[in-house]
């Protein structure tokens, strides 16, 4: 198994308990010990895990910390599906689309097989791969990477933006307020959403309910900004 996918696996495994001794975690990896303290280590150093007395566990991130792509994956996953499904209600045949890089708009890509004619752009580089592996029409917006999210943000990534109009936006955020108001650890990609938003006729938020009533770094819009607000619970 390549470095990359076992640190996506190791966690997600740790997702699921508080910690786990490190020779359970070796064996449903089905590694040596010797190797798995070698990967802990490059996880540890990048501040995603953990160690001590022989378990591992994950380090939970402050509020303005970016928050590894293969890591939110994981996070309300079920949740993520649920409002992927409700999401493509609003998408038709021949539709244009900007989805962000977020992982609750990267899990709507796959029911978007079954429209004809769409065209996606994003800015996420996984969006983008995923979208050209079903056969999906996409324009990625290029710009700079940011490794922890594989996302495109900056200069670049606005100014192409700036050229196109799309009939639907789709984006999430790390947290919204109890007044309403969307935020997220990341500026630069809410510098991204904003533009898409703008030119965009309808913006939807993908937020579940686990998001509900917290506050980031960064404001991404007024409420009255966004049309539509789905989630796995009632707000």
């Amino acid at each position: 198994m390549p470095l990359y996918d076992r640190e996506e696996k190791i966690i997600g495994l740790l997702s699921e308990t508080e910690s786990m001794p490190l020779d359970i975690l070796a064996s449903k990896l089905f590694i040596s010990l010797p190797t798995l303290r070698r990967d802990l280590i490059k996880l540890e150093n990048r501040g995603l895990v953990t160690r001590m007395h022989g378990k591992v566990s994950i380090k939970r991130a402050p509020a303005d910390t970016k928050i590894p792509f293969f890591l939110r994956i994981d996070e309300q996953s079920d949740a993520k599906l649920a409002i992927a499904k409700e999401a493509v209600k609003h998408i038709k045949d021949s539709s244009t689309i900007m989805l962000d890089a977020s992982t609750s708009a990267y899990c709507i890509i796959p029911h978007l097989k079954n429209f004809k004619d769409i065209i996606v752009i994003t800015s996420g580089a996984r969006a983008a791969l995923l979208l050209a592996h079903l056969g999906i029409k996409n324009i990625c917006t290029g710009g700079n990477m940011l490794n922890s999210s594989f996302s495109y943000v900056g200069r670049d990534a606005l100014e192409m933006l700036s050229h196109y109009n799309a009939d639907v936006a789709f984006f999430s955020c790390r947290g919204l307020s109890d007044e309403g108001i969307p935020s997220d650890s990341s500026a630069e990609e809410n510098d991204v959403r904003r533009v898409m938003m703008a030119r965009s006729k309808k913006n939807i938020l993908l937020c579940d309910k686990s998001k509900f009533g917290k506050v980031y770094l960064n404001n991404l819009c007024p409420k009255e900004k966004i049309d539509v607000i789905i989630s796995d619970n009632d707000l």
